[in-house]
């Protein structure tokens, strides 16, 4: 019942105990009428200036990782607070390490981090958790809950506020050996990598025609302008570059559903290859059909060596989700004008089919060294002039590895 309702009573029972010259009623009446307007007044103002900040050691980890999480809570007034309970909904693949502190909620994994204060004025109050990261994604926490009221228990006054914190727990990388790739040269010719080609995206100017020379390459307004065939110069690149392109469809048609266990050996053997080929110098990219979490769109990562690139591949991985909206092969033929010429490609799939071989032919008729990394059951066919890898999954090894 609410304490206010009891207000018109009392002032009938402060009339009549003046009225019957009672005081000791008048006196009760009055204490009464001063206790719930001040619970009312304290009530209202029991939040304001109190602050709620998470902070963890670390907001990025590899399944299986642990680290340090603080709790800070502080009363920025006057008046105090005489109890404060917080309710922060965190999910359960980067929950603290003792699942139990977790409370269960109507949202399957996820559950909510309850903590119970008391703050004098202007005072801070610290509690300290082990977080594990359980499992790969991009996770939002928060915002928190937080409820109070007057120190009479009369009242309680509560309110949401933010800000929502991501965490990415990257994929768990296996073992390199594992993918059977030769160590003194996984991804081709280490010769080539500073050998120069010339990038057709990037002319520089004109020259006279060599017989050695493509049609492709004829600068057709110079030729007429001169009277003499003239080709086009391009711009010499170097092939230190590795761009890894991730086929999502774990079916032969992309609608049909996924299987999750293979779509995450997919993306892990990929964060291997990207963290093996910033290892090695070469410049990474990414490429993949799946959609990021919260987006409906593929994305491309382009080629980079700076010390923040691993973390940028590794987080897009983190965040790969079953939704594909095109078939690999398309999409591969859409996006390689945008690699930089003289890059490898270096191809991870669980479907291969004849679709995707005739795709790589096109690939490689266009001058592009590719390796391809096939986890599907029966090998892929064969194409000349592409290094090809055959790894079937199998669900039962990779658990137990």
């Amino acid at each position: 019942m609410n304490p206010q309702r009891w207000i018109p009573l009392l002032v009938i029972l402060f009339i009549v105990g003046a009225v019957f010259r009672v005081p000791l009623l008048t006196a009760f009446t009055v204490m009464l009428i001063v206790v719930i307007l001040l619970a009312r007044w304290w009530q209202r103002r029991s939040l304001d200036g109190v602050s709620y900040v998470r902070r963890p050691y670390y907001r990025r980890g590899f399944p299986g990782e642990e680290t340090n999480l603080r709790l800070e809570v502080e009363n920025r007034k006057l008046l105090p607070i005489s109890w404060l309970r917080t309710q922060d909904p965190w999910p359960k693949a980067i929950g603290p390490g003792d699942e139990e502190l977790l409370a269960p909620t109507h949202i399957p994994d996820r559950g909510l981090l309850t903590n119970v204060y008391s703050l004098r004025w202007f005072e801070r109050a610290r509690r300290n958790f082990i977080l594990r990261f359980r499992k790969r994604g991009n996770f939002a926490v928060g915002p928190v809950r937080m409820e109070s009221g007057d120190l009479f228990g009369f009242y309680e006054e509560s309110k949401t506020e933010g800000p929502v914190e991501l965490f990415t727990v990257f994929p768990s990388l296996v073992p390199f050996q594992d993918l059977q790739l030769p160590a003194e040269d996984p991804f081709g010719d280490r010769r080539s990598r500073r050998r120069l080609y010339e990038d057709p995206s990037r002319p520089i100017g004109v020259r006279d025609y060599h017989p050695e020379d493509s049609f492709r390459h004829v600068h057709w307004p110079a030729t007429a302008h001169t009277g003499d065939l003239q080709v086009k110069v391009f711009q010499p690149t170097s092939a230190n570059v590795m761009v890894v392109c991730m086929n999502a469809s774990t079916f032969s048609r992309y609608w049909e559903g996924t299987y999750p266990e293979l779509l995450e050996h997919l993306i892990s053997v990929s964060a291997t290859l990207v963290n093996k080929g910033i290892e090695d110098g070469y410049r990474v990219g990414l490429i993949s059909n799946g959609c990021l979490a919260h987006a409906d769109q593929p994305f491309r990562i382009p080629p980079g060596r700076s010390p923040k690139q691993l973390a940028t591949l590794l987080e897009a991985l983190a965040g790969v989700t079953p939704v594909v909206t095109a078939p690999f092969e398309r999409f591969l033929m859409r996006e390689l004008p945008k690699v930089a010429y003289g890059a490898t490609l270096v191809i991870v799939t669980g479907v291969t089919n004849r679709e995707l071989a005739k795709a790589l032919t096109q690939v490689k008729q266009r001058g592009r060294p590719i390796t391809l990394l096939s986890f599907a059951q029966q090998a892929p066919p064969k194409v000349e002039g592409i290094r090809m890898f055959h790894l079937p999954f199998m669900e039962d090894v990779v658990a137990e590895g």
